[in-house]
């Protein structure tokens, strides 16, 4: 039988317990809404496309993530420091494995980030800016025969391929055609081959959803 001065001592020694294990220095990252790991990027894409289509601004205030919605804002705080600053999320990345955003300069300097490199932050999701869904657009005339979805068409190489990376990150199947129209070369991304138009416009409204640029078109 349990006593009353054994259930006492009991209840004192869980006590004890929990306040020691609570002193104890534990570091804990919660995964995705919690800690994560970031990094910074700037000046090498200053000015280049973004995987939403705009212009890289190394001192603006956003960030690339491996699959959120452009338009998303997040709230970046720097555990060291407890310094937070709010971004848009505008771009894809990081493309190096392990790491789960990547903080514009601008926004890396404002929580004392920038000069760390790469390291633990703490996110939270504030909303998103609902401008950056799209509609599907399609091509004037369609033909029988197969589509595809084209997501993007530059006249410099290295932003179709650093679109076709950051696609890569969660599509299959995504490829570059060129293209000559008069004296310039186009680079055209796109994103699967498809029999039935339904299964175009499935997969495209997933991707303008996300706010990418999506036109449904024949397949060469």
């Amino acid at each position: 039988m349990v006593t009353l001065n054994t259930l006492k001592k009991f209840i004192s020694l869980t006590i004890f317990a929990i306040l020691l294990s609570s002193c104890a220095s534990v570091d804990y990252y919660p995964s995705r809404e919690g800690y994560v790991t970031a990094s910074w990027y700037g000046k090498d894409f200053h000015g280049r496309p973004t995987s939403s289509g705009e212009r890289f601004d190394m001192y603006g205030l956003t960030a690339a993530h491996k699959t959120m919605d452009f338009g998303t804002r997040l709230r970046v705080t720097n555990p060291d420091n407890n310094r937070s600053v709010e971004v848009l999320v505008n771009d894809r990345g990081p493309f190096v494995s392990g790491r789960d955003l990547d903080l514009s300069y601008g926004a890396a300097k404002e929580i004392g980030f920038d000069l760390k490199g790469v390291g633990k932050v703490r996110i939270e999701r504030l909303g998103r800016e609902m401008r950056y869904a799209k509609r599907v657009e399609f091509s004037p005339s369609l033909p029988a025969g197969a589509l595809t979805i084209q997501v993007g068409a530059f006249i410099e190489q290295t932003n179709a391929y650093r679109l076709k990376q950051g696609l890569e990150l969660k599509y299959s199947n995504v490829y570059i055609t060129t293209f000559l129209k008069g004296e310039h070369k186009f680079y055209r991304v796109r994103i699967g081959e498809f029999k039935e138009r339904d299964n175009a416009l499935s997969l495209a409204e997933q991707l303008a959803q996300e706010g990418y640029t999506t036109l449904i078109t024949a397949k060469d």
